[in-house]
């Protein structure tokens, strides 16, 4: 069963556990990845820390108009920032334009608590900035 709903102008809320399952992150990635994730967080945040395999797209530059970069764009998408907050705006903002997107509840706050990986911008152990 999908966590997306049919309806993709309004977007659902999914856990870091559900997210790292549906986007083939961590120990929770049964059954393969349908998904990506996409992470809104601004650049320094990015740089300290995010999940593998994320793609990177500020909230910032989404509202300004920016589209998905290209590892977003073939389908489902699962946002993620700090906190759960930014998230689900970018969601919002995705499922207007006609995107299939979830956001993550939590946020990678709840991601790095939840044990799931963390990297930095240069492979190593992030953090959560």
């Amino acid at each position: 069963m999908s966590f997306f709903r049919r309806d993709r102008r309004v977007p659902g809320r999914v856990t870091a556990q559900e997210a790292a399952a549906r986007t083939g992150q961590g120990k929770a990635a049964e059954g393969g990845a349908d998904a990506v994730l996409l992470d809104v967080r601004e650049p320094h945040e990015w740089q300290a820390g995010h999940a593998p395999r994320a793609v990177h797209l500020p909230l910032s530059a989404l509202a300004a108009g920016a589209g998905l970069p290209a590892g977003a764009q073939a389908g489902p998408v699962v946002v993620i920032c700090r906190s759960g907050n930014r998230s689900r705006r970018a969601a919002d903002l995705l499922a207007a334009r006609g995107t299939e997107a979830v956001d993550v509840i939590g946020g990678m706050r709840d991601w790095a608590a939840a044990g799931l990986p963390v990297v930095d911008s240069r492979g190593g152990n992030g953090t959560v900035a």
